[in-house]
């Protein structure tokens, strides 16, 4: 009891402070909403440090990077995001068949990964934030691994958000919708139906002296 009768001082009610696991969950709180808000390209771990009243050391703390507090977000395993940061390494004349692939095998691998994707996607049709994310997050990815052989940052953006936004409508094509043709193909044949397509868009040299005289 304190001197005014009072049971205990505010500073001695106060316990514990919130344990990791609830610091964790703020910061995953707040990542979304910044995420959905901002998108994947403007979201900064500061910004979101400071939307979840922490700094942003103790964000990289918890999740090591922008990236893998994406995938902690979108419920995408480290290892499957590991799989997508390698696709973009390697010769060029093959990035369309392994991006291709570590994303269509994003929706058919582990059941974890599958599962969350197509949860995430579903939810889509009522959410279209929950769909761009991932859109934008491929995206990102592909600018800045085509720009440097196409200085229009603008084209670059658009090849991306192409090629992205193909990706993800195969996916919901071949699990959400099932469209009966494409859902039918087995995974190999549909990555090389495909990958062709995403080749040309990401590395087709742009077309100069369109001008007609």
């Amino acid at each position: 009891m304190t001197q005014d009768g009072n049971s205990a001082t505010p500073s001695s009610r106060r316990g514990r402070r919130p344990g990791a696991s609830g610091t964790r969950q703020a910061i995953l709180d707040a990542a979304r909403t910044r995420f959905a808000e901002d998108g994947y390209a403007a979201a900064t771990i500061r910004k979101i440090a400071a939307d979840a009243g922490v700094n942003a050391a103790l964000v990289m703390q918890f999740f090591g990077s922008k990236e893998e507090l994406f995938g902690a977000v979108m419920s995408i395993s480290p290892e499957a995001l590991a799989r997508i940061a390698q696709a973009f390494s390697g010769p060029r004349n093959v990035l369309g068949e392994r991006v291709t692939r570590a994303c269509l095998a994003l929706g058919e691998g582990e059941p974890q990964d599958g599962e969350s994707l197509l949860a995430m996607l579903r939810a889509a049709i009522s959410n279209p934030q929950a769909a761009a994310q991932l859109r934008e997050f491929l995206q990102a990815r592909l600018v800045n691994h085509i720009t440097p052989d196409l200085p229009d940052v603008g084209e670059a953006t658009l090849r991306a958000g192409l090629a992205s936004s193909m990706l993800i409508g195969v996916i919901v094509g071949r699990r959400i919708v099932q469209v009966p043709a494409l859902a039918g193909e087995d995974l190999e044949s549909v990555i090389r139906m495909v990958s062709p397509a995403i080749q040309a868009i990401l590395t087709a040299k742009p077309e100069s002296g369109s001008q007609t005289s």
